[in-house]
């Protein structure tokens, strides 16, 4: 299956060990691809550079100077979570052409992009060989460079090419459909529900990415995608039982 771990759910450093020790876990039950984000590494990485952070519709503006810190930060964590999870290998998008894609907006958001091919061979070679692959979200545009790519819909599209199921972690326990009440927390969604959630207006802000993220996965083939609370231990396994957060399926 296919983790994504957000970067929210990574502030701390005890914390990330004992998801990534989870993670580790789940492989005596199925293989694991790990994609991750970073936004507060990216905050600080940029904030000692004194490069201003500004976001247009829930995306990061990135410019050139940006992309390279972007790229210096997620690649430590990269290889840090790859650590954390062990018998694991961390890559980017440059390793293999692991993720390609294009740019969305240049002129709007600068080097922001969607992926639109996913190595899949390479993944399931790694899996194969008993490796886990730890991928961080920046993948090759068509100029050969890097560009910054959401970590949700980087997720979405890998289990997409893999077929399968989705976990996004994150600092939300679930979809719920009237926010913040916890008894709200929708256990189960359908397409056509979740579709609706957002037509409605009960799938809000920040969570209509990460829904979205869900759907496209289950689109492209995923046979689930959960979106769970990474902010506390036990949560994962629990997740992947469909006995938290929110299961959407197909």
């Amino acid at each position: 299956m296919v983790i994504k771990y957000g970067g929210n759910a990574m502030k701390s450093v005890a914390l990330r060990r004992a998801v990534a020790s989870e993670i580790a876990a789940l492989r005596a039950e199925a293989p694991v691809v790990v994609v991750h984000g970073g936004g507060p590494v990216i905050e600080r990485e940029l904030a000692a550079r004194g490069i201003e952070s500004h976001f247009e519709a829930g995306l990061r503006v990135t410019s050139d100077a940006a992309m390279h810190v972007i790229e210096l930060g997620l690649c430590q964590l990269n290889k840090q979570l790859a650590q954390d999870v062990g018998g694991a290998v961390g890559l980017m998008g440059r390793d293999s052409e692991l993720l390609t894609g294009e740019l969305l907006d240049p002129a709007r958001w600068g080097r922001v992009g969607r992926v639109t091919r996913v190595n899949a061979g390479l993944l399931r070679t790694l899996v194969g060989a008993g490796v886990t692959p730890v991928l961080g979200c920046l993948a090759l545009a068509p100029d050969g460079e890097v560009m910054n790519v959401n970590a949700d819909t980087a997720a979405g599209a890998v289990a997409g090419a893999l077929g399968e199921g989705v976990v996004f972690l994150t600092d939300v326990d679930g979809v719920y459909r009237a926010f913040p009440d916890p008894a709200s927390r929708a256990p189960l969604l359908t397409r056509a529900e979740a579709e609706g959630g957002i037509v409605e207006g009960w799938i809000a802000g920040g969570m209509i990415p990460k829904v979205r993220a869900a759907l496209d996965a289950l689109a492209a083939g995923a046979p689930f995608a959960t979106i769970a609370s990474g902010m506390g231990a036990g949560v994962l396994a629990a997740a992947v039982r469909g006995e938290a957060g929110t299961r959407l399926v197909p």
